[in-house]
């Protein structure tokens, strides 16, 4: 769809490897890889309630001029906030430039695709869209860590395909949450490890904590999987303390 209404516009795929229904996945996804894309119009669809009540939009962001497009679930904020919030928003559920008829379980390609495509061919939000106040987008609630004494409890945001977890942790808050600097020994739910730079300083086998490719903190387990080996899910408290 986008390459037969824009033929002209340059599309880069960044993913389809986001799981089933994992908007929350997606969010974060998007607000980590955009700062190394170039600005323009991005198309996400993670959308479990496709033919619902939740509504299709397409946004304009603070910084940039970079114009997100997809479903008002959450997906888009983590991103929009990432650049500085929404300045602009409208409501594409009856835009003329939707392809007809509209499937009930496929926006992706019936509004989605053919309104970024208008947009990215020179179209603004006010030409595909009804105005939508910036303040109805809907939110993306998330976990946020906090100190328990001498502990910092974090929670998992996701997981990597290597079983890398991803935490709602930043190395700010880890070393004014409970002092913890690099090189120094940690326990993770009780489990010994190491705040490390990287995989190859510790030996195989051992947990990690380390700041990930968004400077984020995560755990691992060096040529294994933290995931399995601390027994985690989507949203389960994590307990750091000096060890």
């Amino acid at each position: 769809m986008i390459a037969r209404i824009a033929p002209e516009a340059r599309v880069v795929d960044l993913t389809h490897g986001i799981p089933s229904y994992d908007v929350r996945l997606g969010a974060i996804t998007l607000q980590r890889t955009l700062p190394y894309a170039s600005a323009g119009v991005h198309l996400a669809v993670v959308d479990p309630e496709v033919g619902g009540r939740r509504r299709p939009i397409a946004i304009r962001v603070a910084e940039d001029d970079r114009v997100l497009v997809g479903p008002d679930n959450g997906l888009l904020w983590l991103a929009a906030q990432r650049f500085g919030g929404i300045v602009q928003a409208v409501d594409i559920a009856t835009s003329p430039y939707r392809l007809e008829p509209v499937s009930a379980t496929f926006h992706g390609r019936d509004i989605f695709a053919p309104i970024a495509a208008r947009i990215a061919a020179g179209l603004e939000l006010e030409d595909v869209g009804t105005p939508l106040d910036p303040d109805a987008v809907e939110p993306l609630p998330m976990p946020m860590a906090e100190v328990e004494g001498d502990e910092l409890v974090a929670h998992v945001l996701a997981f990597d395909r290597f079983g890398n977890v991803m935490l709602d942790l930043e190395h700010e808050e880890l070393t004014a949450g409970v002092g913890l600097r690099i090189g120094e020994a940690v326990e993770i739910n009780g489990v010994r490890g190491v705040y490390a730079t990287t995989f190859a300083d510790v030996a195989p086998g051992t947990v990690l904590l380390y700041q990930d490719a968004n400077r984020a903190i995560a755990v691992a387990v060096n040529r294994s999987s933290a995931r399995e080996a601390l027994e985690l899910v989507t949203d389960a408290p994590v307990r750091i303390r000096r060890a």
